[in-house]
This record gives C-alpha cells, structure tokens and sequence, in this order.
C-alpha cells in the first residue's frame, strides 16, 4: 500500500476496503430515510455532461469536537462511487440494480474519524455508453446523508468540492476488437501526468476545486415524490471482500529480464528508454482482482495491461490452460501513461478484471520506466466455504475445489454468468447457483437479493427478464420458468413467509403468459421472443437463434411445454401453503394436464422415447429428463427410459441430442428420482476431463469454449452434498430432512452442510456385505428420515449411528 501522495489509481466497481483497513460492516438503515424525503441532495458538476463519460472526485472537510462513538452516513452514486475517510477507502458501491430500486449503503465510519479536522473524499464514476450491461444508470451523481443530526454536517450540497478528473479515457474492449459476444465495457486508460495525486488525502490542496452543483429534484427513498429516477433503498447484502494476492509465476520475458522474486514483491526492474518489452505472467489459477502495478520515471512510457482466461494459437483455440508456448493473449486491457516522475505511481482500474493471464507491454520514450510491484486484490461476495465433503476418491476433491471457485467467480453483488465476458445475472445460472450457495454456505442473502432482482424486471407481458440487473433488455420464457421455480426453491429451503408471498403476484402473471399461449392441442403455441433450453446441437433451423430446440417458434415443443409442467406441479404446493387454494389445484390440475398431453402426442411407443415434437422426427435428452420430472411418463417406466437416456449416442439409436454442462444439472435430477443416482459419479468425466485441460474453473461448454467460467458447471458442489450424502429438505423451511445416499462406486462418503439450525453431517461406508453403516448428526429441533435401497430409517436430533 502507498502513502499519503501516492494514488490509488481509480476508484473500483466492486471493492469494499483494503486490506489494512478495517473492513467496514453494513449499519443498520434508519426507517426515517426509507420513507421520508432526503435532507442531502443528489451532487454533479457545475459545468460538465451529466450524461456523458468521466470520472469525478469530491471533497468534504469539516471539524468534530471530539472523535465520535458512532457516525453513521447513508451514501450513493452513479455509477459507482468508492468513499474515503481521511485517505482510508472505506465503502463502496452502490450495490448493482435498477432505477426503481437504486441502493445505498449505510455504514458507520466513526472509527476512521478524529477530533479535529477530517476529510470525506469520494472518486465517483460515470461510464455512459461504455458502461457494462450490468451496470443500469441514469446520469452522473453522489449522495451523502448523514443519519442523524450530529451527522448532518458532511450531508452532499454545495459545501462540498468537486474535480473532473481529466487523466481517464475509455479504451474500447469490444465485440468487433475480441471477436466474441464481451459486454464488460471500455478498459481504462490514464495519463499519470493529468492525475490529482493525493487527492484523497486531509492534508491535499482542494482550493481550486470548484463547488459541486446539487441537483434540482429532492432525494428519496422508493416510492416518494413525482420523479421516478433513483429510488433509493437499503442494500441487503453485505460488502464484498478484498483480499491481497500475489501473481505465482512470470511465464515468459521479451525485452527485459524478470524473475520471480519480483512478483514476490522482492525487487523492481528496467525498462530502458526507447525500448520495448512485453512480460506474460501467470496467476496460476483465475481469478477476479483489482491489479495495482507501481512504476516511477518513464516518462510518456505507455504501459498497456492485458488480461486473458487463457491464452490461444493461430486458430484462436485455447487448448491445455497451463500451456503458453506458441500462443498468444488476446484479451481485455487497459493502460497508463507514464509521468516521469521518481515518485511511485500505481495503477488500478475502475473495475476488477478476470485473468489467469496477465501481461503487460511497455514502450519507453526519452527515460527508462522503473517498475516496482505487481500484485491483485482478489474481490467477491464474501461466501464462507462452511460445507465440506469427503470420499474414498481424491479425484472428487479437485472437482469440488475447482467447482467452488468457479461459483465463487461468479458472485458479486448479484450472480454472474461468467465473470470475464458479461457479468450478468441470467435465471437459468442462477437457479444452480442458489443451490451451492445455499448448500455450501448456508448464506441466502445473495439468492434473496437475484429473486427480488428478478421479480423487478418484469414488464408488461408479465414475464420476467432473462437477465437482470441489464441495460440491455433480453427475455427468455423458459428463464421466466426458473425464477417460479427459484422461488420454489427458496419456500423448501428457508422460512421466509412474507417475502415468498410478495413474489405471487409476479408469479401469477409468468404462468398466466405461458397458459395463454397453449395451443388447441394442448402444447405450447408459438412462442414469442428467445426460448433457449440449452446450448446443445440442435436440428432447428426454423428458430433462428441458439440454443433453442424445435417447436418454439411455431408450436409444439415438448421440452418447453413439460417445463411448463414442472414448473405449475411444484408452484402450487407454495400457493396452497398461502391459502390460495383455487389457484393451487388449478396450476396442479394445469401441470398435470401438460404432461398428458405431451405423453398422448409426442411419445414413441417403439422407441419408448419421448420425442421433441408430436412429428417425433427428434429426440432429445432434454425431452426425456423433463418427462421423468413431471411423470408424463408413468412411475413404472421411468427407470428403463432413464436408461436409454444414459446411453452413449455413439452405440446408435436412440442417438438422442446430448444435455450440455448447463442441463447435465435436470438430468442429475432426473438420475434420483428414478433411484438411479448411483450412476451419477462416473457422469463427471467431462468435469475431469476439463481438468487434465489445465482449466482451474469450469467451462460455460465443451471444447471448444468461450467463457472458461460458469457457475452452472458448478454443480457437481451442490450434487456431492445433495445426491453422493443424499441431504434434501423434506418439508417447507428445511422444517425436515430427507436423506437418501448414493455412494456408487465409492467406499465412503462424509459431508456436512449449513442449515438454518445448525449443521447436518453424515459419513457412510459401505460394508463387506453390501450394506450401508453410519452416523447422521442434525441439528436441534431438526428430525427427517434416511431412505436406502427400500429402507426406511427415523432420524431425530443429534448424533444417530445407521447400519443397513
């Protein structure tokens, strides 16, 4: 960390503090400002485009008689705005969402305050068109609210000082540049010599900033005043973490020796003047951080960084992960400028990068560029990893351990699809997502925040938006789907009765738009906008777009219409719950009609497959999985047609259409429910195989792929716990447990997972005889029963031994 007078270049997206400072902890959001009309206001510059690309810096001093036991401050901006206290970064944020419910943070900074003088400083920016699609925003702004009245005094008007920071311009890491759907934004580009270094500092000279201007509508919270822009609400999750992190190895030098020890933070290095070189390093595993690189002299030198998942060939293929001879990084970058002086400088970009590569290029002018220090500051939701698993194959650790820092990656404040080319919050990904999170860290918060996130895109045909928070507007029926049954989820795995009752509503309007489009034949209609399923081979032409099966487009599609079915049967046990029995055994009555209706027109008798459209020219996967989920094909036959499901293509018919990494979660599903989980350890092959592959988290598909990756190929974390131990809620809340272990081929098994009670943990061995022996410990108050090959065992609370 520098001092006073060294920069910390550029505010962040996603940060909370560093690490030296005291990690700051949400206060609790006084009722006042959630419904009365702000006393600060909303503060912009004077002169400059409120719409328009730039980064702002305010100031606030003001005097305290004494340091205060508490000072709580409410505080947000547009885009993204990171605070300091007397030159420490304290908060940042707001929390990504939409206009209609635009966070802020309530923290008490009180330790960071002295009596005396102090400063509040704040680098708050505005990326406009070059902002990401996860980023919704309306125009340039900051808000401070001091929570009481002691507090009043650092409220945002007029009083405060503002600057333009003229050293930033956006570097464009497009489409057409990287060759591939990327919507993370414009790079960072900075001139140190154009920079207010210090600017953050108490003792920084400010006198020739000019007054910030205040903006001309009153502040408030959801819900008040005649203006809909910038409903202000409380954050509910907490601040994401930082975490020091040193880059592990340099893979290759042109131009200038380095070693190591430099990255160890051991010793600098030259790049002499009028020279070029070009240093590849490697990380040794992906990861989301803040890179900070410090240089000093080199004057008008243009350091340009670069950050890639992997590296490629000719062919742009990636091929083994660790291999780096022969290929080359094509990625997202940024870069700075050099100022000459012999002060340290460091760089940071606005928002965290994704690499496991990264590289920087530096060409000298008239000096030579000292570079001193490169490192990260890994940043994310603060998930604790309290769920743990164990077998009789070490094989299976490297999955879950890989598979948990791909959903790891993939949580900030929301769910990301992938971390590196969208951060979007898509259903379908985030369905899966919520398991782990709840399964691996008893933490729901983030869930909660995706279903609320969700239940806000809807718009005026009653669906929900594939991907929200999003600048840009995307819908998915099917995705529409996954928020009901999302919500679903959350009813059996959390008791939280009124805020699963407000999303009714909202869910009554998805399901209303799909029986709408139900056709005479009792199968989907045609169906409006983008109705993928999965990104698998399909032979649909007539549907234009990816990833999407036959018989959306023009009616049909059992696929579609049995995840109706699936949706409606599992829904209406939440409106029962509620009372809303007329509409629960209509959805009941509705999911079980939809499943009729396709096994009555798209099964195949001869084949004993369930067709992908009552033409049963195709057969997919996804069609049987679905069929096995919703009983449109009777209990009885459910096993045989699983089997058929498992078999490899390559042995000829069925030659079904395959489940990708994305689906292969239903059709683990679909492996339970028809007692057939045992089979579900030797499905992991692509996992493994992904892993012989170099790649250190899992991929969004097969070779070759875009985004190394995506949650939704962390599944396995949560079926180690769900299906290999066998732990799943058997009543609403997790009021109950139902444990049902398939070991397959192993010898052992033990895991423990978070509940809300406490901890449940079992160990199962297999004996000589075939048998099952154990223990199972549950928590307080919490009793279920463990099933085993047609056995029942009652289990209640505390430490029980099975032998079977």
């Amino acid at each position: 960390m520098q001092k006073a007078g060294l920069l910390w270049l550029c505010f962040f997206t996603y940060l909370t503090t560093f690490a030296q400072t005291p990690a700051p902890q949400l206060a609790k959001p006084n009722p006042r400002w959630q419904t009365d009309f702000w006393k600060a206001q909303w503060i912009g510059h004077p002169t400059a485009p409120i719409r328009a690309y730039g980064v702002y810096h305010f100031r606030k001093s003001f005097d305290l008689a004494q340091k205060p036991a508490r000072f709580v401050i409410n505080v947000s901006g547009d885009n993204r705005y990171r605070l300091f206290v007397n030159g420490k970064a304290v908060v940042s944020g707001p929390a990504r969402s939409d206009l209609q419910n635009w966070n802020y943070e309530t923290v008490d900074i009180a330790p960071y305050l002295t009596a005396g003088k102090n400063t509040l400083a704040a680098v708050v920016t505005y990326m406009a068109e070059y902002a990401p699609f996860a980023q919704m925003h309306y125009q340039f702004g900051f808000i401070v609210q001091g929570d009481g009245d002691a507090e009043q005094v650092v409220n945002t008007n007029n009083t405060w000082k503002i600057y333009q920071n003229p050293a930033y311009s956006p570097v464009i890491n497009d489409i057409p540049k990287l060759r591939t759907y990327i919507v993370m934004g414009a790079g960072d580009r900075v001139e140190a010599a154009k920079y207010p270094w210090g600017w953050e500092e108490p003792a920084f000279d400010d006198a020739a900033w000019t007054p910030a201007k205040p903006i001309g509508w009153p502040a408030k919270p959801r819900g008040l005043g005649t203006d809909g822009n910038w409903n202000l609400v409380p954050r509910t999750i907490p601040f994401l973490e930082e975490i020091p992190q040193r880059l592990a190895t340099v893979r290759r030098a042109e131009g200038v020796d380095v070693d190591d020890d430099f990255l160890q933070g051991k010793n600098s290095f030259t790049v002499h003047r009028n020279h070029k070189a070009v240093i590849l390093f490697d990380q040794g595993h992906l990861t989301n951080a803040f890179p900070e690189l410090t240089v000093s002299r080199g004057k008008d030198a243009v350091i340009t960084l670069g950050y890639a998942e992997a590296m490629v060939d000719d062919k742009r293929q990636k091929g083994n992960r660790n291999q780096v001879e022969g290929k080359q990084l094509i990625g997202f970058e940024d870069q700075f400028i050099g100022d000459g002086t012999r002060q340290k400088r460091t760089f940071r970009p606005l928002l965290f990068r994704t690499y496991r590569y990264l590289q920087i290029t530096i060409e000298t002018r008239g000096e030579p560029l000292e570079v001193h220090d490169l490192m990260g500051h890994f940043t994310g939701y603060p998930f604790q990893e309290k769920a743990r698993f164990a077998s009789s194959d070490e094989s299976l650790k490297n999955i879950w351990n890989v598979g948990w820092r791909t959903a790891r990656l993939c949580a900030g404040e929301t769910y990301y699809d992938c971390p590196y080319y969208e951060q979007l919050q898509y259903t379908g990904d985030t369905r899966i997502q919520s398991f782990i999170s709840l399964y691996v860290t008893g933490d729901d918060r983030l869930m909660r925040k995706a279903i609320a996130d969700y239940d806000h895109s809807r718009f005026s045909d009653g669906l929900t938006q594939s991907r929200y928070p999003s600048a840009d507007f995307q819908v998915i029926p099917p995705f529409s789907l996954y928020w009901v049954t999302m919500v679903y989820d959350y009813w059996m795995h959390r008791k939280d009765d009124p805020f699963v009752e407000s999303m009714l509503p909202g869910i009554t309007s998805v399901l209303d738009w799909h029986e709408k489009r139900l056709a005479t034949n009792g199968l989907n209609g045609p169906l409006e906008w983008w109705n993928f399923v999965d990104w698998s081979k399909w032979d649909a032409p007539d549907e234009g777009m990816g990833g999407v099966p036959k018989g959306a487009r023009k009616g049909g599609s059992a696929i579609l219409t049995l995840q109706q079915a699936y949706t409606m049967q599992r829904i209406s046990q939440v409106f029962y719950h509620y009372g809303k029995n007329q509409q629960a055994e209509h959805y009941r009555l509705v999911g079980i009609r939809l499943a009729k209706n396709v096994y009555d027109r798209c099964w195949d008798a001869g084949r004993g497959l369930m067709a992908d459209t009552p033409d049963k020219t195709g057969f997919s996967q996804h069609a049987n999985i679905w069929a096995i989920l919703t009983d449109a094909v009777p209990v009885a036959q459910q096993k045989v047609l699983m089997q058929k499901v498992m078999a490899d293509r390559s042995d000829g018919p069925p030659n079904l259409i395959q489940a990708t990494f994305y689906f292969k979660f239903y059709l683990f599903q679909a492996l339970k429910k028809t007692g057939m989980a045992d089979q579900f350890l030797p499905m992991l092959k692509p996992w493994h195989d992904m892993l012989a592959m170099g790649l250190t988290t899992f991929a969004e598909n097969p070779e070759p792929t875009r985004s190394d990756c995506h949650a939704w190929s962390a599944s396995p974390n949560y079926e180690f716990l769900s299906t290999v131990c066998g732990i799943n809620p058997a009543s609403p809340g997790f009021a109950s447990v139902l444990i049902t272990p398939y070991l397959g081929n192993l010898q052992f098994a033990e895991g423990a997972m978070p509940h809300p009670a406490g901890e449940i943990a079992v160990r199962f061995d297999k004996t000589p005889t075939g048998g099952l022996k154990g223990t199972v410990t549950l928590p307080d108050g919490l009793t279920g029963t463990l099933k085993w090959k047609g056995k029942t065992v009652v289990l209640k609370e505390g430490q029980q031994t099975v032998n079977l």
